[in-house]
Parts: C-alpha cells; sequence; structure tokens
C-alpha cells in the first residue's frame, strides 16, 4: 500500500517508472489542500534535493507539493535529459516509450497514486538546464500538466527546421518535425518566464554558432523564440498557448525566479486566492 508524503515534510522517493527507478525529492506544505503539484526540473549540476529546498518557499506560497525528479547524468546525459532522448545515438529516433520527456507523465501519476488526491493536478516548472528540458518537452510530449513553466533556458527550441535541432526542428525526420508537430508544439501550455538580467554569458551559457544566431544572452534568446511563435502561429490560423512572463531584475538563479511575484503568474496565469490545509 502506498504511504502519503506527511504535511510539512521533505522525502526522498525512488520510484519505479517505465523500469527505471527514479529519484524524486518532495515537499509538502502546511497548506497543502491535495489539489496543486509542482514538479520542478533542476539545471545541469543535477541538484534535485537543492532545487526543492529552494523550492519550498513555492510550495508554501501556492499549497502545493513540490516535487523534484533527478535525471542524472550517468543514465540522463544531454541528449537523454536537455534533449529528452528523442534521437537515438546514431541519429535515429528512439520509441516514444524510451524517451526521457515521457517519464514526466508517469512520474505524476505515481505521485498522484501514492497521495491519494484524485483531484490532484500539476504544474511543471524547469530552470535553466530544467527549463531547456520544458521547452523542448513541449515540442514532442503531452503531458497533461496544467502549464508548463520554462525559466531561463540556455537555448530555445523555434518553431522551425531552418535550424539544426535542439535550437529548431532541422535535421529530425518528418514524424518529429513536420507542420502538425510544430503546430502542436504552439498550441501547448507553456509559459517563457525569463529573468530580464539573464541577458550575457556565464560558465554555463551556449555559445555555439546556433545558440549565439538565437540571441546574445538567454533573455534576448527567450523574447525572440516567443516572438517568432507568436508571429508564426498568427501567419498560419493556429491556436497559440503560449505565454511570456518577466522577472525583472533577475539574472541566472533560479531560487529567485521562484520567489518572485511573477513566478505566480507565470504558472498560474493569475494570482491565486489563499489555500488552507484540510
Amino acid at each position: 500500500m502506498a504511504i502519503q508524503l506527511q504535511a510539512q515534510q521533505d522525502a526522498a522517493l525512488r520510484l519505479p517508472i517505465a523500469g527505471k527507478e527514479i529519484e524524486v525529492f518532495t515537499y509538502k506544505p502546511r497548506s497543502y489542500a491535495g489539489e496543486r503539484m509542482i514538479m520542478v526540473l533542476h539545471g545541469t549540476l543535477r541538484n534535485a534535493d537543492e532545487y526543492r529546498n529552494d523550492a519550498r518557499a513555492m510550495g508554501d506560497r501556492f499549497g502545493a507539493l513540490i516535487v523534484a525528479p533527478k535525471f542524472d547524468s550517468e543514465r540522463f546525459p544531454s541528449i537523454k535529459y536537455q534533449r529528452g532522448g528523442i534521437l537515438k545515438e546514431d541519429g535515429t529516433p528512439a520509441p516514444r516509450s524510451e524517451w526521457t520527456y515521457a517519464l514526466i507523465p508517469q512520474i505524476f501519476t505515481a505521485i498522484k497514486k501514492r497521495e491519494r488526491k484524485p483531484n490532484l493536478k500539476y504544474w511543471i516548472i524547469g530552470h535553466s538546464a530544467g527549463g531547456q528540458f520544458v521547452l523542448r518537452m513541449a515540442g514532442f510530449q503531452k503531458t497533461g500538466a496544467e502549464r508548463m513553466v520554462a525559466a531561463n533556458p540556455g537555448s530555445d527550441l523555434f518553431p522551425t527546421r531552418d535550424m539544426p535541432f535542439g535550437y529548431g526542428f532541422g535535421n529530425l525526420p518528418d514524424l518529429l518535425a513536420d507542420d502538425k508537430v510544430i503546430q502542436s508544439y504552439l498550441a501547448q501550455p507553456l509559459t517563457l518566464y525569463l529573468g530580464t538580467a539573464d541577458n550575457g554569458p556565464d560558465e554555463y551559457f551556449d555559445d555555439s554558432p546556433s545558440a549565439m544566431k538565437q540571441g546574445p544572452g538567454r533573455y534576448q534568446r527567450g523574447l525572440a523564440s516567443y516572438e517568432y511563435a507568436m508571429k508564426l502561429a498568427a501567419q498560419r490560423g493556429w491556436r497559440f498557448g503560449w505565454s511570456l512572463v518577466k522577472a525583472p531584475g533577475i539574472g541566472h538563479d533560479h531560487t529567485a525566479m521562484f520567489n518572485h511575484p511573477a513566478c505566480e503568474r507565470a504558472l498560474f496565469g493569475q494570482f491565486l486566492p489563499v489555500q488552507s490545509s484540510r
């Protein structure tokens, strides 16, 4: 029998998901009422436990269970984390069941079953490499999340086949890059959440030629991606589900992004009423 997580408690779980054991760090605030879960996706340091810790205030604020899965670099190198494992090492398409992106709704389902909360819904927020994960996941995977938030991604997935995969849909097989895939991407409930001071290089900055074509900083790249996507959707008459939210004065700092007042709008599109525990 699944054991529920206790209120005001951190926990570390090992969930059997799709033949893998996924380590998941959680925090349940006293304000949690079994209705909201926020899945937090770590950056390139794979420090899911720290992300859970730094998201506690967000959980308290929104009455949300915090769930931070760890995608270790040994099993999930960048081709399987930031780029989701949609391609094998030889460049051929991987089965959808093997995508890292496909693990996300399964993790939610496992937590929901453990919690025994039928009204539980979830939101996703990833920062830096986690923001790249979220952004590219939106291009290929339906998650069932209420909204996916890509915070300060290092590079963006432009909805075009004129940029190579990772930066666009170029060099992918048709089943992963045709107009139907791009149309679905633009309809996803996706927020680009950008710190306006994240506007220049740092230790982990992607300065490859393809990335630099997107802009000189993460902030500029996010703006360019959003504007390109919005214009394309308008030109084609496609549904556009994206939002753009800015955190003024914030740089490449996930804790500051989580704690900024704009985070509420990035996740929920509105200011939520205070939620008391039951």
